[in-house]
């Protein structure tokens, strides 16, 4: 679609307290490392998705001091969005932020038009709803652009089909693709990782996540109300629709999942899960018409059969835990001590993970100490000094394997890694056709009420449209 122009704003939420990383420079597809004329070696960057997570990322690769970083164009299908995220880069880092009128782009084509305003070798940041991940990733290859992508980067399995694909076709152009779990740059889960795959807490018996808190971002939604039409309004509370997000399960529990399969060193081959929908209307009383369960319980297997238990859950005034532990034959280890990927982790005497009990805790330097400033100073290396990088089958993974438990729970039966990987549900099929008066991919039934999950009644695919 055409509705480009017009000005306008916004990755991580800013996330509470965690710093900033960077962007990076580039390579001419597929050969040496890009040398800019005049030996002006600055590299441009282009933001498509100018949300919270947007505007983060943005801030984290005008932060990278491996050479200088502008940003020269931004994409949103959200005027003030960009707007918004455009205003506090502008105030942030000034100069660095290079975007005059005619490069903010709105509507559903305007990913293409802000990485035509790039090079080859500069760098694409996607941070829209994951949905649209692979549309943009195969225009990014087209144009030989490095890429840096937020999580996750597959909703279903003929998605993450085709997003293997282009990872081996960004790797066969030598094009560096950054994926935002930021975990796997946390120094000290790095460190730890290295202690157990050399077997400090002897076999890995038991893993355990937990993501337990009260309801963030667009977890719940109430009806639309007039004036948007069904598309905008499930782009915009992305995490109300599973198409767009993976819903909040996706979303939410993604990082604790990829580290603990880092830790494990594999990725589990079959899930069972439960959840449920228990308060599912506002404090007025209306009802919320998201897709989410409020409650999950995973039960991931590995081919040894080791067990991996995520517990997640969205609702007020319950316990809070948001950590991560990995039990082996030997002791323990306590992954994140708190949050997705928060320091410091340790390893224990036992099972019980107390200061008496603990044999080793990490220590990580102070300039290394923010996992998101962290992948973004290691991607801008590799691009700078030709190293290979491409994280792109590990984001599919783990973004696989957390759909993996959701669609477990939202069946009501045990699934496997083949059998989801392999499915034919694609959930937003045709979504590099929409514009802005397409219908949605999930359309709502008289009442304004969108398809939810029926463990049990609906076996093979995670909800049946009502259309």
């Amino acid at each position: 679609m055409n509705e480009i122009s017009k000005k306008s704003t916004s990755r991580r939420e800013f996330l509470k307290g965690t710093g900033r990383i960077a962007a990076a420079s580039a390579i001419a597809a597929g050969i040496a490392p890009r040398m800019y004329a005049g030996q002006n070696n600055t590299i441009k960057v282009a933001l498509i998705g100018c949300g919270g997570r947007g505007t983060g990322a943005a801030d984290n690769a005008l932060s990278v001091r491996q050479g200088p970083i502008k940003v020269v164009a931004m994409a949103d299908v959200f005027e003030n969005r960009l707007k918004s995220s455009y205003a506090n880069l502008k105030k942030m880092h000034g100069d660095k932020v290079d975007v005059p009128e005619g490069r903010k782009f709105i509507g559903f084509d305007a990913y293409k038009n802000a990485m035509d305003c790039l090079s080859p070798g500069d760098i694409a940041i996607f941070a829209t709803p994951p949905g649209f991940r692979w549309v943009h990733f195969t225009y990014a290859i087209k144009k030989g652009l490095n890429v840096f992508m937020e999580k996750p980067v597959t909703v279903d399995g003929p998605t993450s089909r085709r997003m293997f694909k282009l990872g081996e076709e960004a790797s066969a152009k030598n094009l560096k693709v950054g994926v935002g779990l930021m975990s796997r740059h946390s120094r000290a889960l790095q460190e730890l990782a290295k202690r157990i795959h050399d077997g400090e807490i002897g076999d890995v018996i038991l893993q355990r996540g937990y993501r337990m808190a009260g309801p963030i971002g667009f977890f719940a939604s109430l009806p639309k109300p007039p004036g948007i039409s069904d598309l905008m309004y499930q782009i915009q509370r992305f995490h109300s629709f599973i198409w767009a997000s993976g819903g909040c399960y996706s979303d939410f529990n993604i990082h604790i999942i990829d580290h603990q399969c880092w830790m494990k060193n594999a990725w589990p081959v079959k899930a069972h899960s439960l959840g449920g929908r228990h308060y599912k209307h506002s404090p007025e009383g209306v009802a919320y018409v998201d897709q989410n369960f409020d409650t999950y319980s995973t039960e991931f297997t590995y081919a040894d059969g080791t067990k991996f238990i995520m517990d997640g859950r969205c609702m007020t005034s319950c316990k809070d835990i948001y950590s991560s532990y990995a039990h082996g034959s030997k002791g323990m280890a306590v992954v994140s001590k708190s949050g997705d990927c928060g320091m410091p982790s340790s390893i224990h005497k036992g099972q019980d993970p107390t200061r008496s009990s603990m044999i080793w805790e990490s220590k990580v330097s102070r300039d290394e100490r923010n996992p998101y400033q962290n992948e973004w100073n290691d991607l801008v290396d590799a691009i700078r000094n030709d190293k290979p990088y491409n994280e792109t089958e590990r984001g599919v993974k783990g973004s696989l394997v957390t759909s993996l438990g959701r669609m477990a729970a939202h069946t009501g039966q045990e699934i496997t890694y083949e059998q989801i990987l392999n499915s034919d549900h694609e959930m937003a099929p045709g979504i590099d056709k929409l514009t802005i008066n397409s219908a949605a991919p999930l359309r709502p039934n008289s009442e304004g009420r969108y398809p939810i999950p029926e463990p049990g009644i609906v076996k093979d695919r995670e909800y049946r449209d009502f259309a």
